[in-house]
């Protein structure tokens, strides 16, 4: 029991400093003071309480993760991975861009997806985990599921903003964002990268399936999930290059893509692994 309660103490102290700060941002970025209405950039020691959140955060995800017996994952753990490689990244695009009105949306996510391995910390060993091949797949997956979830959040994100201007609703928290042109200009950015890791993914899984898994490919819900996903990644990014698509049709595109992504591994897990009981 001691020894469960320390594997999962990181994640307990990740989720409370995530937030602690997602409360921290929203309070000084977000909520109306009188006579204030501009946010301040991110300041150092902000700056330096993420990173600190995300080296616990970090120590907590490998440490369950990678033990002596393989490799063990579990959906809990996918959300909670995706979650540290999003905020690993607005963390590092804070020192190019003003991050500090996106924060208050992805801290209070990080913290529910990093108290997730609490809640549900049943694993399950992934076979064939050793193999060199397996590992790129594995890495190119979690980077693009972590770059197009941020392109998700991005995308509300935008849609919230540009519903504000439309009603001419100036607030701290519409001013504390990203100018919209630079927030579209980092989304499209972001799914760009997220699309090449993704094809990486699906293309290494469909040509090599029988090496990384042991097994040929089979057409299962998950891998049509997949597809779907890639394909409609795929379209938007044409549709953008070739007749200029933006504003509220990107949007869509966007979260629709990302939901079916979403579908093809971490939903399939979370029936097979809390509904059904497998692991």
């Amino acid at each position: 029991m001691v020894d469960i309660v320390i594997q999962l103490l990181p994640h307990i102290l990740a989720a409370l400093i995530y937030g602690v700060l997602g409360f921290h941002f929203w309070n000084t970025r977000w909520r109306e003071h009188e006579n204030q209405r501009v946010a301040c950039p991110m300041q150092a020691w902000e700056r330096t309480a993420i990173a600190v959140a995300l080296v616990v955060h970090g120590f907590g995800l490998y440490d369950a993760l990678f033990a002596d017996s393989g490799m063990r994952f579990s959906f809990s753990f996918a959300l909670s991975l995706m979650m540290w490689l999003a905020v690993l990244i607005y963390w590092l695009e804070s020192f190019m861009s003003r991050m500090e009105g996106l924060q208050p949306m992805v801290l209070p996510l990080a913290a529910l997806c990093a108290a997730l391995p609490v809640v549900f910390p049943h694993v399950h060993l992934v076979a064939h985990a050793s193999a060199t091949g397996f590992k790129l797949h594995f890495l190119a997956a979690m980077l693009a599921y972590s770059l197009l979830t941020l392109s998700a959040l991005h995308a509300i994100f935008m849609g919230f903003t540009e519903s504000a201007l439309h009603k001419r609703s100036l607030n701290r928290s519409l001013s504390s964002l990203p100018p919209l042109l630079t927030m579209e200009s980092l989304l499209f950015r972001m799914l760009l990268l997220g699309f090449i890791l993704l094809t990486l993914t699906v293309g290494s899984g469909v040509f090599f399936s029988e090496a990384l898994f042991g097994k040929p490919l089979t057409l299962d819900h998950k891998t049509l999930f997949a597809f779907a996903s890639w394909g409609i990644f795929a379209t938007l990014l044409i549709g953008r290059h070739a007749w200029g698509w933006r504003g509220k049709r990107a949007l869509r595109w966007t979260l629709t893509g990302f939901a079916l992504l979403i579908l093809a591994y971490i939903g399939s897990r979370f029936v097979a692994e809390v509904i059904l009981g497998r692991l």
